[in-house]
């Protein structure tokens, strides 16, 4: 707040005549802007202000809405923690559970960017139930329907996406396995495999020319699946047909592709390490510590089924000599060893699976 003063000290002429009575530098001090802040933190008063400046910047950037963007982040911080206090522990997004955050729910008029409605609120609060407030919030600052609400998987809930469906908006958003578990995504992929489902290519226009037409960059390919659904929205039940978009990004599948191969060639390398026989390293002779060993390292870069493992088991007698008192014996000598290799069928099927990911909307085709 201190610097405002000095800003506004420049621009008095301007800000009399947009604000049509007289202005002083004074009248920006950072104690006076507190008081100013302190009106707004009711949340009547706030909400009513918000409303109010963003229909008269819709008015004024004759801007016609018709996607709003919702997410959530965190800010930590080093602030107290009190049990009525915004700054709680939390699961932290930039990695800092040592520090207590404040969460911050944010939804912007896309492209632009423009915010429409802000919420802060104490850190350790869950995402999932932020997004049917924010959309009321939009709804009310805006006083307009029809809408496309877009956000990430953790919008998804069904309560979220019945209540945007009742209140005649539209949403879009990617399940989890939460919303989709895995052998529903099956279901789905498993004509894809079979190559019984034909896909439609999706592509970007990377840039236009002068004459407004540019390049076309090919980034997915998928289908569309119709789903109905029924839930319930304040004790009534609403049946809706929702699109559920099944597709595969061609640049997220290439990633996932060079982090599984990189994965699988260095389970293979430490799996291999395991037969090294050196100073301080460990020497296996019963089968069962190298499997759990070998087992462990496959866990480990996340590469199961992808991997054939076999092992081998070689007992040599080796005799000992008499000495002294002791008698000339035969002494059992047990080695184990594993050898592996990939499973090219199970990584083709795992690399056919890579990059694919289910959007649910219920906005027209």
């Amino acid at each position: 707040m201190n610097h405002v003063q000095d800003w506004a000290e420049k621009r008095l002429e301007t800000l009399s005549r947009c604000s049509d009575q007289e202005v002083r530098a004074l009248d920006f001090s950072d104690d006076r802007l507190a008081d100013v802040l302190r009106a707004l933190s009711q949340d009547a008063a706030w909400d009513g202000f918000e409303a109010a400046l963003n229909g008269h910047l819709l008015r004024v950037y004759d801007l016609k809405p018709q996607q709003v963007r919702l997410d959530s982040t965190t800010a930590s911080g080093y602030g107290s923690v009190t049990p009525e206090g915004l700054f709680q522990f939390g699961h932290s997004k930039d990695h800092r559970p040592d520090l207590p955050q404040v969460k911050v729910m944010l939804s912007t008029l896309d492209p632009l960017g423009l915010p429409l409605a802000t919420t802060v609120l104490p850190g350790q609060r869950a995402d999932d139930p932020l997004y049917v407030p924010a959309i009321t919030r939009v709804r009310e600052g805006l006083g307009q329907r029809g809408l496309l609400y877009i956000g990430d998987c953790k919008m998804g809930a069904l309560e979220t996406r019945a209540f945007t469906q009742a209140g005649g908006d539209f949403y879009l958003c990617p399940l989890s396995e939460r919303q989709l578990p895995a052998e529903v995504l099956e279901t789905y992929l498993a004509p894809v495999e079979r190559q019984e489902q034909p896909l439609t290519d999706v592509y970007r226009e990377k840039g236009a020319d002068a004459e407004g037409t540019g390049e076309r960059e090919r980034i997915a390919e998928g289908y569309e699946r119709l789903v109905e659904l029924t839930a319930e929205v304040d004790g009534q039940l609403i049946t809706w047909t929702e699109r559920r978009l099944v597709l595969r990004s061609l640049k997220q599948a290439q990633a996932q592709e060079a982090a599984l191969r990189s994965r699988l060639a260095k389970a293979e390398q430490a799996v291999a390490a395991l037969n090294e026989r050196g100073r301080g390293k460990k020497r296996f002779t019963e089968l069962a510590a190298l499997q759990q060993a070998a087992e462990a390292q496959v866990e480990q870069y996340r590469v199961q089924g992808l991997l054939r493992l076999h092992y081998e088991e070689e007992i040599k007698e080796r005799a000992v000599r008499r000495y002294r008192s002791r008698p000339a014996t035969v002494r059992q000598e047990r080695e184990v060893r594993v050898t592996v290799e990939v499973d090219e069928a199970a990584l083709q099927k795992a690399l056919a699976r890579l990059g694919w990911r289910v959007y649910a909307t219920n906005a027209p085709a």
